[in-house]
């Protein structure tokens, strides 16, 4: 998982990718390279409930254009991490892109026509309070079945961190692929305590891990379901030691407020746009505007 560190050091300002970026590589070129300046803008990148094969159709004949434009989209994931589910979804054709394939970076792209001044927004003064969003995907993978894992990471109330990863293993059951992603962000938060501790930002209280499968939280939290999960790897029960350790704890958050949603699913536009405003992306005031073009 890459930590977004440069993030912590410009507190107040939304940070878009074109202010960092060469030419190639930030919105605006991606747009006209595909000829899409005079398309109209979608409120959604991906159609909700679509699995794409990686077999489907007919091979795309331009391997270089499908690598090219899928490479730019991941660079742009750097300061938009609302896209990064379904630019991973595009990615994982990349070795045979398919015609229908490219209708996943289209949308993607005229997404971005509609909010390219979107960036992320630091708070000045933001809290050294950590805390962390886990979901998953249960077989979201059409092909192998294989479970998609989500997870974002907050530093008071600003996004620094996020993941989304394909599960190593096929998991039985939703339970199994939760606890599994629980796992792995309990990792990460393991790296991150040791990381800010050393910035001088020791954290005295248990990390939060919301989660929104019960099921999940019960496994870790009591001894008694272990006995249900023989099946699962030994190396996932290190997430028993952290909770009885008290490095992390974890509250049950809903569905409805699981923001690490948007990155394991396509959602609906209200949807989209609520957990967008949660990730805390905003679209930049005008005095940044002219760092744009």
């Amino acid at each position: 998982m890459q930590l977004r560190t440069w993030l912590l050091c410009i507190p107040g300002r939304v940070l878009s990718e074109q202010q960092h970026s060469k030419p190639k590589e930030n919105a605006t070129y991606l747009i006209s390279m595909v000829g899409l300046k005079s398309a109209n803008p979608v409120d959604t990148p991906l159609e909700v409930n679509v699995k794409y094969h990686r077999d489907d159709g007919d091979l795309f004949p331009d391997l270089l254009l499908y690598r090219q434009l899928v490479g730019s989209l991941n660079y742009l994931t750097i300061t938009r991490p609302h896209i990064s589910f379904d630019v991973q979804q595009a990615s994982q054709f990349m070795h045979s892109p398919r015609h229908l394939h490219l209708t996943t970076v289209l949308p993607i792209i005229r997404y971005l026509k509609g909010s390219s001044h979107r960036g992320l927004f630091v708070s000045i003064g933001n809290s050294p309070k950590l805390s962390a969003y886990s979901d998953a995907d249960w077989a979201g993978c059409p092909d192998t079945r294989r479970s998609v894992t989500g997870c974002c990471m907050f530093l008071g109330s600003s996004l620094i961190s996020w993941k989304i990863k394909k599960q190593a293993r096929v998991s039985e059951s939703s339970s199994e692929s939760e606890y599994r992603a629980m796992s792995a962000v309990c990792s990460e938060i393991i790296w991150l305590l040791g990381l800010l501790a050393e910035l001088g930002f020791p954290q005295t209280e248990p990390t939060s891990l919301y989660a929104d499968n019960t099921s999940a939280i019960q496994i870790v939290a009591n001894p008694v379901f272990h006995e249900r999960t023989k099946h699962i790897e030994v190396d996932c029960h290190s997430l028993c030691d952290a909770y009885d350790d008290r490095i992390i704890y974890l509250p049950h958050v809903s569905t409805q407020l699981q923001i690490a949603d948007i990155l394991t699913k396509s959602v609906l536009r209200p949807r989209h746009q609520f957990l967008v405003g949660k990730l805390m992306l905003v679209d930049q005031p005008h005095q940044f505007e002219g760092a744009c073009e």
